[in-house]
């Protein structure tokens, strides 16, 4: 699953934005939607990886089955999505870069899993190291 959400990453990347991906599953493992950050791409602050793998999902009456797989650990925007549509389990590439609302999603009983991916710690790493204001600029420094 993480493999998806890394794809979906670095296509973010070869496109010019932040390399954060993410992919909306099924507990069986059936992909329901993928995306990533694409924040730089549309202009638009709203298209985290989170949000843009839940849009391509579709509509579900019920989301407590379902997994959010993602690079990072999800902001507090993407940690709404995670409580408001009742996500029932999050599993996060890595949360060295930024240590996003997972602990709270925990708190609330969403399952989490944070892999601690070198993949993903690297891939981001090396973004922030070489784009700092783009960073700061996205996750709202």
């Amino acid at each position: 699953m993480l493999a998806t959400a890394i794809s979906e990453a670095r296509q973010g990347l070869a496109e010019g934005g932040i390399p954060i991906g993410a992919a909306l599953f099924s507990r069986s493992g059936e992909l329901l939607g993928s995306g990533h950050n694409r924040r730089v791409q549309e202009d638009d602050a709203s298209v985290h990886a989170e949000t843009d793998a839940f849009r391509h999902a579709g509509r579900r009456r019920n989301y407590a089955d379902t997994v959010m797989v993602t690079t990072l650990s999800p902001c507090w925007y993407c940690s709404g999505l995670v409580r408001q549509f009742n996500i029932g389990a999050v599993v996060i590439g890595e949360a060295e870069n930024f240590h996003g609302g997972h602990d709270w999603l925990a708190e609330l009983g969403v399952e989490v899993v944070v892999l601690d991916d070198e993949e993903c710690t690297e891939l981001l790493g090396t973004f922030i190291h070489e784009h700092p204001e783009l960073w700061n600029e996205d996750i709202g420094l």
